[in-house]
């Protein structure tokens, strides 16, 4: 069994969080989100104002990429998915990009200015994201186009067989972003 950990990553005030799982013939238990624990670990200080569920019934579902006004502490509670994050924010780490598996045991916070994407990589997948700004439909945020060849981004699953909305097939490409100041 691995111990909780908190990594850094290549984008500033991106971590990666390894969680642990105790499991047994039933199947398993996780303390997801633990304040105490992984701020000792070096995970920022995060006001918790929200909790989100996406379900996603099939495979390939592609979502983002999209760099809400709020941090955000993501995990799945079945499943798979392929995560690929963009920094948008301005300063030397513009542009930027990371790409991991997230599985029950792995976790990530992203940090404000950070756009965040994922494609499923099972069936009947929960994603769950916990935030630190309630969601609102007014919320202004900057998003990128998740196959722009300029991010280099690999996705397990192609273009043309990933589940895609209209909306997040339109986002502008990175040359064509400003970078955001927080």
């Amino acid at each position: 069994m691995a111990d909780l950990a908190v990594h850094e990553t290549n984008i500033p005030g991106f971590f990666v969080v390894d969680l642990v799982l105790h499991g047994d013939n039933r199947g398993w238990f996780k303390e997801n989100y633990q304040r105490e624990k992984m701020e000792a670990l070096g995970l920022p200080h995060f006001e918790v104002v929200q909790n989100n569920f996406s379900y996603n019934a099939e495979k390939g579902v592609t979502r983002g990429l999209h760099a809400e006004p709020w941090e955000k502490f993501i995990s799945v509670a079945n499943g798979r998915v392929f995560g690929a994050w963009v920094d948008l924010r301005k300063g030397d780490s513009f542009g930027q990009t990371l790409t991991l598996e997230i599985t029950p045991d792995k976790a990530v916070f992203v940090p404000r200015g950070v756009a965040n994407s994922y494609q499923t990589l099972d069936e009947n997948v929960t994603y769950t994201y916990l935030v630190n700004e309630h969601w609102s439909p007014d919320a202004k945020y900057a998003a990128v186009n998740l196959f722009d060849p300029a991010l280099n981004i690999q996705w397990p699953i192609s273009k043309d067989q990933a589940i895609i909305s209209e909306k997040d097939s339109n986002n502008p490409l990175l040359a064509d972003i400003t970078p955001m100041e927080f």
